[in-house]
């Protein structure tokens, strides 16, 4: 039978859940780097048992740690990012020019194909890899080289690149998105960038369907589907069917269109997640009501999933790095709040239960389906 192990970020710590394959009892071992933010931790695709996990902290600043052994044992890897050099600068809210600083690791993304090539995306609004497990990194250089890149803006996050997605049929495709500057696609592995903007808009910006500018909080997409993209902005949940060329929102009858994560069903590719949150100023549940919503059509028809969800007085938060689903069938759902809750689901979002509470906010949520 299978295994499911679940992955934690936490701003104290790092924790492993891990459960069979019927997703009923779980195991809770941690914290791992106990008091030290855990932006985002998770596991190679080509070798499950190695774990990458960005550990950062205001005083001691940034450092990625890996394992060998699924989380066992730990070791600081590589901690010297290369820049390109160039000091760079951009306009801020304030109207000065300020240089491009590097403050932590956002997300980590491992090859599907070697466990020592990672992709890592950083504040500020650079994208980094390492071909050597974490030992030496390098920027690719051409992202942030981008002659839009004096127009991104922090969100309120910082100006953090905080998603990046792999083409599993063309393996010189990448999708980024960077808050508050809008996705980007390479097809040449890095070399070149362009903005995926177009049909996006936000009333908060001074033009509201520039290129670039737009605070995209999450994209995602299912692995067999890889030209159909969803996103979760700001405002609105938005959805492409030409690999981001153009853009149309599907947020139908959602609640609210404001929140942070989105995520696809492991087999169905058109059943998406998401969690609506009341306000970009309010971030908790419409109504202290803690919802997932479910689509199975790909957008515009939504279905709140509420089973063994706390239904008043809850006002935590879901963060954009902080859902995850398996592959077994049913799949589960996984997502983590910031009270401190870890939430499952083994039957695909129909039922939840808290797999554990009271862990500090939580950041971040992957999960492993092990043989």
């Amino acid at each position: 039978m299978s295994k499911i192990r679940v992955l934690v970020g936490t701003r104290k710590g790092a924790f492993v859940l891990t459960a069979d394959g019927k997703r009923k009892r779980w195991k809770v071992n941690g914290p791992h780097f106990a008091g030290w933010e855990i932006y985002h931790i998770k596991g190679s695709p080509a070798d499950p048992n190695r774990l990458y996990a960005s550990q950062s902290n205001a005083w001691f600043g940034q450092v990625i740690q890996r394992s060998s052994d699924g989380g066992q044992s730990w070791e600081p890897v590589g901690n010297q990012f290369a820049y390109d050099g160039s000091p760079g600068t951009h306009q801020w809210y304030d109207g000065t020019a300020r240089p491009w600083e590097f403050t932590r690791i956002w997300h980590l993304e491992p090859s599907p194909s070697d466990p020592d090539t990672v992709y890592a995306g950083a504040q500020d609004a650079a994208l980094f890899r390492t071909a050597d497990g974490g030992q030496t990194w390098q920027e690719i250089d051409g992202l942030r080289g981008h002659g839009s890149a004096s127009a991104w803006q922090p969100g309120a996050g910082g100006l953090c690149l905080h998603s990046i997605l792999f083409d599993p049929r063309n393996h010189q495709r990448i999708f980024i998105a960077i808050s508050a500057a809008g996705a980007f696609r390479t097809d040449d592995g890095g070399q070149t960038w362009r903005p995926i903007n177009r049909g996006l808009r936000s009333e908060q910006i001074p033009n509201p369907t520039a290129e670039v500018g737009h605070c995209v909080h999450r994209i995602s997409l299912h692995a067999s589907r890889p030209d159909v993209l969803f996103m979760q902005k700001h405002w609105d949940v938005m959805r492409s069917d030409d690999a981001g060329e153009s853009w149309h929102e599907v947020s139908g009858n959602l609640p609210t269109d404001f929140g942070f994560t989105i995520d696809v069903h492991a087999h169905e590719p058109d059943t998406i997640y998401v969690v609506p949150i009341k306000s970009d100023s309010e971030h908790f549940p419409p109504e202290g009501r803690l919802r997932v919503y479910r689509s199975r059509t790909g957008g515009h028809e939504w279905q709140a999933l509420t089973k063994g969800l706390p239904q008043r007085n809850c006002y935590v938060n879901v963060l954009r790095d902080a859902m995850a689903v398996d592959a077994l069938d049913p799949c589960g759902v996984y997502f983590g709040t910031t009270g401190g809750q870890v939430y499952a689901s083994a039957d695909a979002g129909d039922s939840w239960t808290a797999v554990v509470r009271h862990l500090p906010p939580v950041l971040s949520v992957e999960v492993q389906t092990l043989p």
